[in-house]
């Protein structure tokens, strides 16, 4: 079992780095080389590794007649003692025995990475020696006990126990006697209760305080503003609520404030938040804070990533946000905020990498300022109400990687395509919902766009036909040109776009057969191509609707959306090549004929949509085999016979074989007679290959099932 991780939304999960490097630094320093350790030290590292079930290879490594000061990951002093245990991304699985606990000398433990489970052994927690205690990402357990009044003046200067399955609550008695403590991190793990305020009153030096994503409750406690020394707290993803108390703004040394994804409210714009001069990186998206960004936003002079995304803020931007000339994050996204950008001077950004203003009510035109911050890599503009060209100065965006426009009111796609084709580091292109009424651009017009992976044109409501100059995007992987009036046959070329995995081009005017050469796409034939897509991560989520977001490309379906066209003549028999295929929609068309049993091949489908055709014939019985199918819909043709009954076929609702009077079957008008029956093609034999374990399959299917019902909530960009 892999340890149980998260994906934090901003720095959740590790120590600040430059706590880190104060204590890489001030260990290493502590270490030199040695020659031997005591015998006493070998048999607690022994009985260390006997406690587990699985040491990958480690016990090799550790070989009896060796001196343990040149095990791997020991290290030892000049006096042959044993300061540093560093056995992280090990693939350890078994418990921590209390062993460790009576290496006297030993300064650091790190067994983070790993599968470690049951408790964190008192003795380590307690120990007369150890600074630094890192058991992050791995399975540990219960409450953090309670330590003896006995055990005071501890060393321990950074615990983590970030990413386990630690239960319970933070008393007054959580960590007693840590007087030293500087830094800790409870991340990921399921702590309940209130936010801790005491360890501020324990260690005097407390300066770090990390309890992303767990369960705690209330408000935030103003004691915290007594933290004098404090300059890292993050308690994001919570169940906090109420507002924030102005005492948090006497701990003037924070550099790190995050309350991300919790309930708090309230405004910002009478609150004292001048006084954390020293901010860095200020979170409090996914809240309800409302009302507008204050004025005194601008005195944070060395602020460096501003999240207020996902919240009920409102107003126009100030001009003081011009001040904070170290932005290099601005997170505005799922707010009321409104007016032109033209107050805000964007040009004294110059180290801007993200500016994310998705779904507010800004309107104008692009401020021209935004087209000095030359080290842009993602700027998002959608959903609001801009308008007007697209102006030749977002060329000097050569760093641009993720664009979207989307939703707003721009004209001239011609020129926009112009301009973006300077743009060489382009990967993500998202226009939808613009140029409203305008003709496709076509032929040899456009270049450039090398880089180009998502292209998306969607609901655009463009005439012309799907033009030659996509066939240049060598590098393409998805393609959205659904809800315009696109005409014409689908090009022949479209299976040289190697890279070519998700093309929908539903809702069109498009005519002619489906081209056998769209059935040989090579992303689409094959199963084993997954690894040529690109693995990077999108700059700024991907959007399909208010709920359902993307990261990476790869997270895509491999899918074929040809809904609602013109197309003629049969499906396709070599359709059966694309057997990598995890969603196939050709319903709302003119298509003839049988269905081809070669689907029986796509046994990698989730989603399968044939209604609103003229397909006559029966359902294959093979398609029985299709194990995976969570969607399937016939519906409103011309078939006939019985429904199949095995397979995923007995979870279908009668809706998916309604409008197709000579089909008979459960739960139909008609109820098949023995004859028909009889006649029926039998078994789950046949093309697709003699008989396939059910049981194994099926298990999948209900995951996979809810997947897809998120999946076609809703079909735009963002």
């Amino acid at each position: 079992m892999q340890p149980l991780q998260f994906t934090c939304k901003k720095h959740c999960n590790r120590l600040p780095i430059p706590l880190l490097g104060f204590a890489v630094l001030l260990l290493i320093s502590l270490a030199t080389p040695t020659s031997s350790c005591t015998e006493q030290e070998k048999n607690s590292l022994l009985q260390f590794l006997a406690g587990l079930l699985q040491d990958a290879g480690l016990a090799k490594l550790w070989q009896e007649g060796k001196d343990c000061c040149e095990w791997e990951g020991i290290v030892c002093n000049g006096n042959r003692t044993v300061i540093e245990v560093s056995l992280e991304y090990r693939g350890l699985e078994g418990s921590i025995t209390p062993s460790l606990g009576k290496l006297t000398g030993l300064q650091r433990l790190n067994l983070s990475y790993n599968s470690l489970y049951g408790g964190l052994p008192l003795e380590l927690v307690s120990s007369s020696s150890i600074m630094v205690l890192d058991v992050s990402f791995n399975q540990l357990n219960g409450d953090l006990r309670q330590l003896p009044s006995s055990a005071s003046g501890q060393p321990l200067q950074v615990l983590n126990i970030s990413s386990n399955l630690f239960t319970g609550q933070f008393t007054s008695a959580t960590l007693k006697g840590m007087e030293n403590l500087i830094a800790l991190n409870a991340s990921n793990n399921s702590f309940t209760g209130q936010i801790p305020t005491h360890f501020c009153n324990i260690s005097p030096s407390f300066s770090v305080l990390e309890l992303c994503y767990n369960k705690l409750s209330g408000s935030i406690p103003p004691g915290l503003g007594n933290c004098s020394k404090l300059r890292v707290l993050k308690a994001g993803h919570n169940y906090l609520s109420g507002t924030l108390p102005e005492e948090i703004f006497k701990a003037t040394l924070l550099e790190h404030l995050s309350f991300s994804s919790n309930g708090l409210q309230g405004m910002l714009y009478n609150t004292h938040i001048f006084k954390l001069s020293n901010l860095s990186i200020l979170d409090l998206g996914e809240n309800k804070f409302s009302g507008m960004i204050p004025d005194s936003i601008g005195q944070l002079t060395r602020l460096q990533e501003l999240h207020l995304d996902y919240n009920s803020m409102s107003g126009e931007l100030p001009s003081t946000l011009s001040n904070c000339t170290n932005l290099i994050t601005l997170d505005l996204k799922s707010n009321n905020f409104s007016g032109e950008l033209n107050k805000v001077g964007f040009s004294n950004f110059p180290n801007l990498k993200t500016l994310d203003l998705r779904l507010n009510n800004f309107s104008g035109t692009i401020p021209e300022s935004i087209y000095s911050c030359r080290n842009l890599i993602a700027l998002r503009l959608s959903s609001n109400k801009f308008h007007g060209q697209l102006s030749k100065g977002l060329g000097n965006l050569k760093s641009l990687s993720f664009l979207s426009l989307a939703n707003n009111s721009f004209s001239n796609i011609t020129n926009a395509l112009q301009i973006l084709r300077s743009s060489k580091n382009l990967t993500t292109l998202l226009l939808g919902m613009n140029f409203m009424n305008e003709i496709m651009p076509d032929n040899a017009r456009i270049d450039g766009f090398e880089n180009l992976r998502v292209l998306a044109i969607e609901y655009c409501l463009l005439s012309g036909e799907i033009p030659f100059w996509i066939a240049e995007l060598a590098n393409l992987e998805m393609l959205f040109l659904e809800g315009n009036r696109l005409s014409g046959p689908i090009p022949a070329w479209i299976n040289t776009l190697e890279y070519l995995f998700y093309l929908d081009i539903s809702n069109n005017n498009l005519t002619g057969e489906i081209p056998t050469t769209l059935m040989a796409m090579t992303m689409l034939t094959s199963e084993k191509t997954a690894a040529h897509l690109d693995p990077r991560v999108f700059h700024l989520p991907v959007y399909r609707g208010p709920s359902l977001q993307y990261r990476i490309p790869i997270a895509f379906p491999k899918a074929l959306y040809l809904s609602g066209n013109k197309f003629t003549g049969v499906i396709p028999p070599e359709i059966g090549h694309l057997k990598a295929l995890t969603k196939l929609d050709i319903s709302f068309n003119n298509l003839t004929g049988p269905i081809p049993p070669s689907i029986c091949n796509l046994t990698n489908l989730q989603l399968l949509d044939l209604s609103n055709n003229n397909l006559t014939g029966e359902i294959p019985a093979v398609l029985e085999n299709l194990y995976f199918l969570a969607v399937f819909n016939v519906s409103n043709n011309n078939l006939q016979g019985p429904i199949p009954t095995g397979g995923q076929f007995n979870t279908f609702p009668n809706s998916s074989f309604a409008g197709n009077p000579r089909m008979c079957g459960p739960g139909l008008n008609h109820h098949c007679t023995s004859v028909e029956v009889g006649l029926a093609p039998t078994g789950s034999r046949g093309l697709c290959g003699g008989d396939i374990v059910f049981a194994v399959s099926f298990s999948v299917f209900i995951g996979v099932g809810v997947l897809y019902d998120q999946m076609v909530l809703s079909r735009y960009f963002g």
